[in-house]
């Protein structure tokens, strides 16, 4: 029960570090979430979909490395190496910081439809999403064995809490996440947890 619940933490940790980052699909739940609008419709296809990439992830690195033991091996290196690399440029950030905090300008009137088919293409069109929901996230949970479902369901949670935070708390971040310095410090969590994450995926490997 403590390993599940540890695998689960940690997936949760994980899959915040990677959520939790100045883009245009944050931008635009917290812009929803601001003028209350479609607010339900949209935080739940961020969450679904994260859930859904996450267990493609979780199922298809899991898949490769039971029917190929020598596959962890690869993914770690790789992975590790991707995590590093998230690591440094969050750090970079924190040290070098842009001065820019999450905007919230911007045309969001319009029909529901119009809302959901924005969400949608800003969730399903964009290649970095794959890269931090299948790729990463499955390759970290492939190392858990046969805990990764846990370590799935974790960042699971974790995009479902972050997703509602910006939706629903939208009029109270939005004043928060403005402020560039905010963000130096989520940056600064986000580079201590790449860098370890990616460093045990290494050393492991």
């Amino acid at each position: 029960m403590t390993n599940a619940l540890t695998t689960a933490a940690a997936g949760f940790g994980t899959g915040l570090s990677l959520i939790v980052a100045i883009g245009a699909q944050n931008a635009f739940v917290l812009r929803q979430g601001i003028r209350r609008d479609a607010v339900l419709a949209v935080v739940g296809i961020c969450a679904l979909s994260d859930a859904v990439l996450i267990a493609l992830g979780v199922g298809g690195v899991g898949a490769v490395v039971v029917a190929w033991p020598g596959a962890l091996t690869v993914v770690g290196w790789v992975g590790g190496a991707f995590l590093l690399c998230y690591g440094v440029l969050a750090a970079r950030r924190v040290l070098w910081p842009g001065g820019d905090g999450l905007r919230t300008e911007g045309d969001t009137t319009g029909s529901r439809r119009r809302a959901v088919l924005t969400c949608l293409a800003l969730t399903w069109l964009n290649p970095h999403v794959y890269l931090d929901t299948v790729f990463l996230l499955g390759s970290i949970a492939a190392d858990r064995g046969a805990l990764r479902w846990t370590f799935g369901l974790g960042a699971a949670l974790a995009s479902l809490c972050w997703f509602v935070a910006l939706g629903f708390g939208g009029r109270a971040l939005g004043r928060l996440l403005a402020r560039p310095s905010a963000w130096r410090v989520l940056d600064a969590l986000v580079a201590a947890t790449m860098i370890t994450l990616g460093t045990l995926l290494v050393v492991r490997a």
